[in-house]
C-alpha cells in the first residue's frame, strides 16, 4: 500500500507516486492533458527553461524513451542518470539524494525496484517526483493504457478489462486505475499470483469492482480489453526458477482460443516487453485485436501531461 507523502493536496509538491494518492479529477485532468499533447493542442514549449532527471535503477527502453522525448518536445532539458553513475550506488542514502537533486532540477523521475526508494525520495525533495517505475507499481503505464482503451473504445468507466496472468506490479496498478477510472477489473491469476489481499481491499471501499478468479475464460468472458504482461518481472528473476511460474501461468496465455471468450469488439494490451510465446502469442499479438504500439506510444502522450501537471504548468 502507498504511504501518503507530499502531494497536491498537501501543499509540497505534486508528486505522482500511485494512483490511489491522487483523485479522479486530478487523473482525468492529467490524462486529458496527454490527449491534447498527443493532438498538438498544446502550444509553445511549456518546459522550455526545466531539467527533469531521470534516475534508471533498472534498465528501460519505453520509459527513457517517452519521457526523454516528450520532455525535448516541450523545450524542457532531460537529465539520464543510471545507479552505476551516481553516488547512490556507492551508499549515499535516497534522503540525501533527494535534497542535492532538488537543489538542481525542477523535477524527479524514478524507476526502482524497490518501492521504499521513491516514497524517500519523495519524502525529502523538494520538486515533484514522478514513479517510472517499481516493484509493486507503474502508473505511468496505466495512464497510458487507459488513453490507449478510450482512443479505440470510448470512455472505460463501466467497462469490463480483463488481467490474466502473474498480479505483478503493472497488474497492482490495474487495481488502483480500477478505482480511479470507474472500470470494472477482472483478474485471472494464480493462487499463488494474486495481488495483495490489502490492495484489493482498498479498492473495494473506494467502490471499484474487482472481480478474482484462477479462471482466465471467465475473467475474459465479454470483456473489452484482455491485457496481459511478462511472467518474470525484472525484480523476479532470481527467485522465478523456484517458482516454477512457466508451468504455473502456461493456463493464462492470451492466445486465440482465449480471446473467443471475449467481446467481438475486444482490444489486446500488454505493457511490453513481450516474451512472444509465453504470456501471448505471435498471433494475438501482430492480430487486427491487438493495440500494444498504440498503447506504447501514448506512453509520450500520456507521460506530457503528468509532467504538466507535476510541474503546475496546466
Amino acid at each position: 500500500m502507498s504511504a501518503a507523502v507530499k502531494t497536491a493536496g498537501g501543499g509540497g509538491p505534486r508528486h505522482f507516486l500511485e494512483l490511489m494518492d491522487l483523485d479522479s479529477a486530478s487523473l482525468r485532468h492529467m490524462l486529458e492533458l496527454g490527449k491534447k499533447a498527443k493532438r498538438g493542442e498544446i502550444s509553445g514549449k511549456p518546459l522550455e527553461g526545466k531539467t527533469i532527471a531521470m534516475i534508471f535503477e533498472l534498465p528501460s527502453t519505453r520509459t527513457r524513451v517517452s519521457f526523454q522525448v516528450g520532455i525535448r518536445q516541450m523545450g524542457g532539458e532531460s537529465l539520464v542518470l543510471t545507479a552505476k553513475e551516481i553516488q547512490l550506488n556507492r551508499g549515499e542514502s535516497v534522503k540525501d539524494t533527494a535534497r542535492v537533486l532538488s537543489r538542481y532540477v525542477d523535477a524527479i523521475m524514478l524507476r526502482t525496484a524497490d518501492v521504499s526508494n521513491i516514497r524517500e525520495m519523495a519524502a525529502y525533495a523538494t520538486v515533484p517526483v514522478i514513479n517510472g517505475l517499481t516493484n509493486i507499481s507503474h502508473p505511468c503505464q496505466l495512464m497510458a493504457d487507459v488513453m490507449t482503451f478510450e482512443e479505440h473504445r470510448g470512455p472505460i468507466a463501466g467497462q469490463v478489462v480483463a488481467w490474466t496472468g502473474d498480479g505483478n506490479n503493472v497488474a497492482q496498478s490495474f487495481i488502483q486505475a480500477a478505482a480511479r477510472f470507474g472500470f470494472t477489473l477482472r483478474m485471472a491469476t494464480p493462487e499463488l499470483l494474486r495481488p495483495p489481499a490489502e490492495l484489493v481491499a482498498w479498492a473495494r471501499r473506494e467502490g471499484a469492482r474487482i472481480e478474482l478468479t484462477d479462471d482466465p475464460v471467465a475473467a475474459v468472458s465479454g470483456a473489452r480489453a484482455v491485457v496481459t504482461d511478462c511472467w518474470i518481472s525484472m525484480s523476479d528473476e532470481k527467485t522465478a526458477a523456484t517458482q516454477n511460474r512457466h508451468n504455473l501461468l502456461l493456463p493464462y496465455q492470451v492466445n486465440a482460443a482465449l480471446m473467443r471468450h471475449a467481446a467481438p469488439d475486444a482490444i489486446v494490451m500488454h505493457c511490453l516487453p513481450a516474451h512472444r510465446g509465453e504470456e501471448i502469442t505471435d498471433e494475438v499479438m501482430d492480430g487486427p485485436q491487438s493495440v500494444v504500439f498504440d498503447e506504447a506510444e501514448n506512453r509520450l502522450h500520456a507521460q506530457k501531461g503528468v509532467l504538466l501537471w507535476a510541474l503546475g504548468l496546466a
